[in-house]
């Protein structure tokens, strides 16, 4: 049967906003107490489904997408929000929008499984400081490249190689002629080469944050990424504190890091 990528699109908005609903929400709600409406946004938005639970609750959000079809998804998903002006979206990269061409400053923006794709990943922190209200956060979610599917290595066609761990930290020459054995695909292996060209570490994560003079308030590690529920039906498991304790050891066994930056 052909793959029905529209269909696929709402199972995965949908799961992106119980995602959004169940972990990310919790995580940052805190900082914020009873406050309403925030203005939130999300850079690297999708579909928009993490932005969905926020509006949900009475937030206002923008999202920033640089795929224009993804951006047209989300506009559909939306349609009820954006009639409301409960929502807008920007088809652009995060670097080229300024807070005066956006008409405000955020009390939260949100980066969830997007730092670990991004060249320049200090100069984005320092975009995305200046474009924050007082006492304003970012929240981040990332995976470190240590992990074991840290280089995205499960998109690849082949069977095996899809859920082959850890062979992504080999040398690049080594990892590209696999990525070419596991798929012929050319954008899949150029994404994947670029997720390894770009890769961070929990440790580069706080050395960039604190050269961005962003500071570290919050931080939650797993052992299992709740996304896994969706993939392959398991359920979310919080890091050991001893495990999360030990730098370098800890990117092996993290399978997503949550953060929160405050200027």
């Amino acid at each position: 049967m052909a793959f029905d990528f529209h269909t696929q699109k709402a199972v995965y908005f949908n799961q992106q906003f119980e995602h959004s609903r169940d972990y990310i929400i919790p995580f940052v709600e805190e900082f914020f107490g009873e406050k309403k409406p925030l203005n939130i946004c999300e850079v690297g938005s999708a579909e928009a489904g993490v932005l969905k639970a926020f509006t949900e609750i009475g937030h206002h959000a923008v999202g920033i997408e640089l795929s224009s079809g993804r951006v047209k998804l989300a506009q559909e998903f939306m349609a009820e929000e954006l009639s409301q002006n409960k929502v807008r979206f920007y088809n652009k990269d995060i670097h080229d929008i300024t807070k005066e061409e956006l008409g405000q400053g955020f009390d939260l923006i949100i980066l969830k499984d997007v730092i670990e794709h991004v060249h320049d990943q200090e100069k984005m922190l320092k975009q995305l400081a200046s474009l924050l209200n007082e006492n304003g956060i970012i929240f981040i979610g990332m995976p470190p490249w240590c992990m074991p599917f840290g280089g995205h290595q499960q998109m690849l066609n082949n069977k095996w190689l899809s859920k082959l761990p850890y062979y992504h930290i080999l040398p690049r020459p080594i990892y590209k002629a696999m990525l070419k054995m596991g798929d012929k695909r050319q954008g899949v292996v150029d994404g994947l080469l670029e997720v390894k060209d770009t890769q961070i570490s929990i440790n580069r994560f706080y050395r960039i944050s604190k050269k961005a003079q962003l500071k570290v308030l919050k931080k939650q590690f797993y052992f299992i990424n709740p996304n896994y529920k969706y993939k392959f039906g398991l359920q979310p498991r919080k890091q050991s504190s001893i495990i999360s304790g030990i730098p370098y050891l800890r990117d092996f066994f993290t399978t997503t890091a949550y953060f929160i930056l405050g200027k």
